[in-house]
């Protein structure tokens, strides 16, 4: 259909530039646009080994009258890359919102739980206290990068336009016998009524291979913030802090009934890997192109470029599905906190003995020395972290043991996290999901 359709706008506007084509010739071109006799096209492309000659075959057979100006100087890459060029910029339309959905859900998890103090973890070492909304930040920024790329990328697309077999227009300017600007105005209509501001200047037979580069690098980046943001749910669930949707009667395994798999998460790696990996193949295409093109890319093309955008496709209806039931199980992370955070506070009762009027280096030492006390405790008998029953049994901390449930509050350690959050959220995600507001209600059921 979309051969056809490019077929006939190829002769509607060269006979508003003179060309004799008549409209008994259109009209039947336009009357037969979406009748597609695909058992003929296979039939014809079995004889002829090529695909878009068949199709031209079977269109001019049912339009007898405008057969003689079908195709009319035209290439199969006129019909073929165009046509790449504008499901490129359909793919992206049609990915776009289903990011920005995907950014509002996780931004309103951000924001509900922007203060409620967790673990951070460095070498997924227990490290410095964040927030749950503040680590969902990280994953919103990486996505609100994926968004401006895919959004830039969408945005430089131009048309290949009119350019003829290796992007002279050498044949078009033959049927205009010579007139360049009727030429030049024929590249600029097609390229309007495709719906592109402009088209590239100069071509090959195809338009640069970079393109599909440019393209498929934004999905591929998509897919390697996917499969951080999913491996982290992942890690998350192993610690029971945080889980992704489980249905009422979901099995996580067949033989262990206990287990909630995160099969979710699990899917979305599994394909954005897949995403990440389909990037060697627009690279690897374009680098082989010989001169003004070489055929091997066809095959190759027809593949790894709908494949990208399907598969993004299904990696952002899951990951919506995912972030509109995240669960947070605040007393498994306090439990967590408890566990770790004597040791982190061990600073703050450094602090506190001095202010009493105390030794740093003295209270260093008692400190180190309890502290190992404790940790040999944890990993040595596997008990619990004991380590501020110790300070407070020992004579040497009675200064401050009013203080230790102030500084042991965990809010007391996690900095300015809300307060990015709030401001991050405000300034950055807002007003980038701004154009999509009205696309916003659609809710995701996953099929399994």
């Amino acid at each position: 259909m979309m051969m056809a359709a490019v077929e006939t706008l190829s002769c509607h506007l060269p006979q508003a530039l003179g060309l004799p084509i008549t409209d008994a010739q259109i009209q039947e071109m336009e009357s037969h646009a979406e009748d597609i006799d695909f058992a003929m096209a296979a039939e014809e492309e079995r004889k002829l080994r090529h695909d878009v000659m068949a199709h031209v075959h079977t269109f001019a057979h049912y339009c007898p009258t405008a057969a003689p100006i079908i195709h009319l100087g035209a290439t199969s890459c006129y019909v073929g890359d165009n046509t790449d060029l504008i499901m490129l910029r359909d793919g992206f339309d049609i990915l776009l919102p289903k990011l920005a959905r995907v950014i509002d859900r996780l931004a309103n998890f951000a924001e509900k739980y922007a203060d409620l103090p967790t673990l951070g973890f460095t070498h997924y070492q227990p490290a410095q206290l964040t927030t749950v909304g503040k680590r969902a930040c990280l994953w919103l920024q990486d996505l609100a990068m994926d968004m401006r790329n895919l959004q830039r990328a969408r945005d430089d697309l131009r048309f290949r336009g009119v350019k003829g077999t290796t992007g002279t227009q050498a044949s078009f300017l033959q049927l205009f016998q010579g007139d360049h600007d009727k030429v030049e105005d024929l590249d600029r209509m097609v390229t309007d009524m495709a719906g592109f501001k402009k088209a590239y200047l100069v071509t090959g037979q195809t338009y640069t291979r970079k393109v599909d580069i440019d393209s498929l690098s934004s999905l591929a980046s998509l897919g390697a913030t996917v499969h951080k943001i999913c491996t982290d749910i992942r890690l998350l669930a192993n610690l029971k802090e945080i889980e992704e949707p489980f249905e009422k009667e979901q099995i996580g395994s067949s033989a262990m009934p206990y287990k909630r798999n995160p099969m979710r998460a699990e899917r979305c790696c599994s394909l954005a890997r897949h995403l990440v990996a389909l990037m060697a193949d627009p690279l690897q295409t374009a680098s082989v192109q010989w001169l003004e093109r070489t055929l091997d890319d066809s095959a190759n093309r027809r593949i790894s470029l709908p494949e990208s955008f399907l598969t993004a496709d299904i990696v952002l209806s899951t990951l919506q599905n995912i972030t509109e039931g995240l669960v947070v199980y605040p007393k498994v992370i306090e439990r967590h906190i408890r566990h770790e955070l004597p040791f982190m506070a061990t600073e703050n009762i450094i602090m506190a003995m001095v202010k009493a009027g105390g030794n740093r280096q003295d209270c260093h030492e008692k400190i180190r020395v309890l502290s190992q006390e404790a940790a040999a405790v944890v990993k040595q008998e596997g008990g619990d972290n004991d380590l501020l029953a110790r300070v407070q049994r020992d004579p040497y901390f009675i200064p401050i043991l009013g203080q230790l449930d102030a500084l042991l509050d965990p809010k007391t350690f996690i900095g300015r996290a809300p307060q990015q959050v709030a401001r991050f959220l405000s300034e950055e995600i807002r007003p980038l999901l701004e154009p999509y507001k009205s696309k916003m209600d659609v809710k995701i059921e996953l099929e399994l």
